[in-house]
């Protein structure tokens, strides 16, 4: 599902800001439909780098950066399926086929001992009932009928723009997101944390760590430097309502000034506005990203079990239950 433009009444100063991230880069910065939009996005994730997780962090890099055996191997399998062909007088394309799919299965079953890491987690009793209460609370984010990612919001200056948008004082672009238990494809592990797709990194909420994917590359948030801030956010919902939405009033397509139907427009009509929940995902490393669900009051219990883990590990210097990657 693409990137779509929507029309939002929450403003993202009026969102709790936390502490800035350190910026790497000035944000990015473009005009969609007259407004100028800022990118919320986070910084490049080598800088997210807990120096708590450096050994594990260096290990699935290396590793996952080596050359895929897959891929060398189906193509050596198949130019020789292809020479075996054109000798016997074959079918060439056939035998080269037949033996590029062993190849490839051949490097497949190599590439999952070369390029993978495994991270196994010996949890203390109380430590475990903790990641368990986060596993428990991310569930209940799942379970919201609609979840998105934000890439970018900007505020509505004109009246005119005002107008055509329904009376909303700020457009976002935000896109369909997925949440999901699942682990990276170069990690292995006794655990399958949390994760949460966020444009193009993927957040792993491991029992020790934030995992960071970014494309080949990964790094790591601490609990202890993570923020999260939550706060409802009125959307205008010119698409399906969600079926867990609150609607909370109606505005027209095209308003005046008043809020009232601009009679101008033979075609006006009502459209509801939703109360959602944003969460906000920072750490002054870099992280910055927003996610919104349909439902209200289902983001503190998940913020709650974070700072859990947070205070668990602080009290703990910093011993994770990590016990060994390789």
């Amino acid at each position: 599902m693409g990137k779509r433009s929507a029309k939002q009444t929450l403003q993202l100063s009026e969102f709790p800001s936390g502490p800035k991230p350190h910026p790497t880069s000035s944000p990015v910065e473009y005009v969609s439909g007259g407004v100028v939009m800022r990118e919320i996005e986070s910084a490049d994730v080598i800088e997210m780098r807990d120096e708590t997780f450096a050994n594990v962090l260096d290990e699935i890099n290396a590793r996952q950066s080596q050359t895929r055996m897959s891929l060398i191997l189906a193509v050596l399998f198949g130019i020789a399926g292809l020479i075996a062909g054109a000798m016997l007088g074959g079918g060439v394309a056939l035998i080269g086929i037949a033996a590029f799919l062993p190849g490839m299965l051949i490097g497949n079953w190599l590439d999952s001992y070369r390029r993978v890491s495994v991270l196994y987690y010996d949890l203390e009793q109380d430590a475990e009932a903790a990641y368990g209460r986060l596993v428990a609370a991310f569930d209940t984010l799942t379970r919201c009928a609609a979840s998105w990612h934000v890439a970018a919001g900007g505020k509505i200056e004109d009246l005119t723009t005002w107008k055509r948008n329904a009376g909303a004082t700020m457009l976002v672009d935000k896109k369909s997101t997925t949440l999901q238990a699942s682990l990276p494809t170069v990690v292995r592990s006794n655990v399958t944390p949390p994760s949460i797709h966020v444009g193009r990194q993927i957040l792993y909420f491991m029992p020790d760590m934030i995992l960071v994917k970014d494309g080949n590359q990964y790094g790591a948030v601490g609990y202890g430097d993570l923020r999260t801030q939550f706060a409802p956010s009125n959307f205008i919902e010119t698409g399906k309502v969600p079926s867990d939405a609150e609607i909370v009033s109606y505005t027209w397509a095209h308003p005046n000034k008043n809020g009232g139907p601009d009679k101008r427009f033979r075609d006006n009509r009502q459209i509801p506005v939703c109360r959602y929940e944003a969460l906000r995902f920072s750490s002054p490393s870099g992280l910055n990203e927003l996610v919104e669900f349909s439902k209200t009051n289902v983001s503190q219990p998940f913020c709650q079990a974070l700072l859990a883990l947070a205070q668990m590990h602080r009290n703990a210097g910093g011993q994770s239950g990590l016990l060994k990657a390789r």
